[in-house]
């Protein structure tokens, strides 16, 4: 699974905010997070600037569904901080943005993707 954070084209402000929904991250049980090798970031990095890192990359241990969502609930709570904050979470082909004040569709495509996009990880184990 897959998690950007989208600063709206503000490429500093995306490195920084992705590098603190990491760190809150890592304290969340049933799940392990890290930054890919991207493409992006080894082509940043032969052009001879920084090598960065927008996306995380994000396994779940153990039972799908809890870890889900436990996950979903850190990312809300890191997102309410700010409420311009703004989470893309991709599981294969489904895809949900979390904002920091979500609204009633929101939450439900939030539910929704919990269900579908924890059937679609079950189906590929």
């Amino acid at each position: 699974m897959d998690i950007e954070v989208l600063a709206g084209g503000d490429r500093l402000r995306q490195e920084r905010l992705t590098r603190s929904l990491h760190h809150a991250l890592l304290e969340v049980d049933g799940i392990s997070v890290n930054y890919p090798d991207s493409e992006e970031s080894s082509a940043d990095a032969r052009k001879g600037g920084a090598a960065t890192h927008v996306i995380l990359g994000v396994t779940l241990l153990g039972a799908a569904r809890p870890a889900l969502q436990l996950l979903i609930t850190a990312i809300k709570e890191w997102s309410a901080v700010e409420r311009n904050r703004k989470v893309r979470l991709t599981e294969g082909e489904w895809s949900v943005e979390i904002t920091g004040r979500p609204d009633e569709a929101q939450e439900r495509l939030v539910q929704r993707f919990l269900q579908d996009g924890t059937g679609h990880e079950e189906q590929r184990s």
